[in-house]
């Protein structure tokens, strides 16, 4: 099994030029394949996966330039570079800025300098690739955070949708306890008045309607702070008959307030009428 991390193609039609290059590089955790001209290592990038093409720049039918253009096109991943014992130097010039290449060897070559050059190459395709991939990480992050806008954006939007409904509901909600032809008290737990409707509005106290925030006990005589305690103790509704007030008897309703708001209040009801004698009947 080859667990060379780098694969090396060598491209040179004279066999000594590519043994030399082979005994450079023997010591080195490469994988080394070989090709005698250019049709022949195409063939070899067609079944390998190839990061580095180190190509002699004359060789027949196809030149190492012609070689390293055709490679960009089909596998631009590769580093390529020419090795020619020739200064071809329109050639070469041409082949650097179209980008064919990264870099031009002269033959005769000194061997360390050399195998510096084919380190850095690779290094170069570890970078480009470390690279590709972090881009490829960015890309992928960027979705995530695109779809977690988007659902937040949802969200938000289904949350204003819920809370305009919410707000609606209220308003009609306040709107017909106000048109109710009873009144309507919300008293606390701790006696403390909560709420009044437009009826409850009509009651006067020496010449005062009746004050959200107020002690029940400001308006109410014992008896009704009597039947508030007691639905709250047995949550149950209590009556209190004929009661007095302002000029007018009632009959008022004490429901305990259920679910979660449960021994949290108590709703008073009003209903006005007129007894026989005109006189509070209080129970």
């Amino acid at each position: 099994m080859n667990d060379c991390r780098h694969t090396i193609l060598c491209v040179d039609d004279e066999i000594n030029i590519i043994n030399s290059i082979k005994r450079l590089l023997r010591k080195e955790n490469y994988q080394i394949l070989t090709a005698s001209s250019g049709a022949e290592a195409l063939k070899v990038l067609e079944q390998n996966q190839v990061h580095l093409i180190i190509s002699d720049q004359r060789m027949p039918e196809m030149s190492g330039t012609e070689l390293l253009g055709i490679v960009k096109e089909r596998y631009p991943e590769a580093i390529r570079t020419i090795l020619s014992g020739f200064i071809d130097v329109d050639a070469i010039a041409e082949s650097v800025n179209k980008g064919h290449i990264y870099k031009f060897f002269l033959k005769p070559w000194e061997d360390q300098t050399l195998k510096l050059e084919i380190q850095k190459a690779l290094e170069q395709y570890d970078l480009q690739q470390a690279n590709k991939e972090l881009h490829r990480q960015v890309q992928e992050q960027n979705e995530e955070l695109k779809k977690i806008n988007e659902n937040l954006e949802t969200l938000v939007q289904e949350r204003a949708k819920e809370l305009i409904i919410q707000n609606q509901t209220l308003e009609l909600s306040r709107a017909i306890l106000d048109d109710l032809p009873v009144a309507i008290i919300g008293v606390g737990a701790d006696g403390v008045i909560s709420l009044i409707n437009q009826e409850a509005q009509k009651f006067s106290f020496n010449g005062q309607g009746i004050i959200v925030g107020e002690e029940v006990g400001n308006y109410f005589e014992d008896s009704v702070a009597e039947k508030i305690s007691m639905a709250l103790g047995t949550n149950t509704t209590q009556i209190l008959n004929s009661y007095r007030l302002s000029g007018m008897s009632y009959k008022v309703h004490f429901t305990p307030l259920s679910g979660s708001f449960r021994g949290t209040g108590v709703i008073l009801t009003l209903r006005a009428f007129t007894d026989s004698q005109g006189t509070s009947n209080q129970v």
